[in-house]
């Protein structure tokens, strides 16, 4: 019955061309995908073109909805700046079934969660990256 903390600095991958819009995007509050504009098809990780059609990839805001698609509870301590229990957790986003997130579970009860549960997207602030993590919604 343990709370999930939010979590202490983050080690974050190199911010770059392709992945900026999704690392940077959550200033504004929402969270930012990179879509295929012929296709309509968000794509996550984000990468400089469609995997279907080869077009170019640009960053649009989603709703932020999404469900619960499978986690674990870490209560090992890996590193002294994060607190356990913490969760990793498997997110499919609201706008398009299949596409899947791994993220954290922050401020939320560890042994009420459950797959299917909805979520909603908050950021947390560490430099100039804005890290997506969900709590229930």
């Amino acid at each position: 019955m343990a709370p999930v903390p939010a979590f202490a600095p983050r080690i974050l991958p190199g911010i770059d061309d392709h992945n900026r819009g999704f690392w940077a995007g959550g200033a504004d509050g929402k969270l930012h995908l990179a879509r295929c504009e012929p296709c309509g098809r968000y794509v996550h990780p984000p990468r400089s073109n469609c995997s279907d059609c080869g077009a170019p990839l640009t960053f649009a805001a989603v709703s932020g909805n999404a469900t619960l698609y499978s986690y674990t509870v870490a209560h090992q301590q890996f590193h002294p700046d994060v607190p356990t229990p913490f969760v990793i957790a498997l997110v499919e986003i609201a706008e398009q079934p299949g596409l899947r997130l791994v993220t954290n579970l922050v401020d939320c009860d560890v042994d009420s969660l459950t797959c299917g549960m909805a979520l909603r997207v908050r950021f947390e602030e560490h430099g100039e990256a804005f890290v997506p993590v969900f709590t229930p919604a």
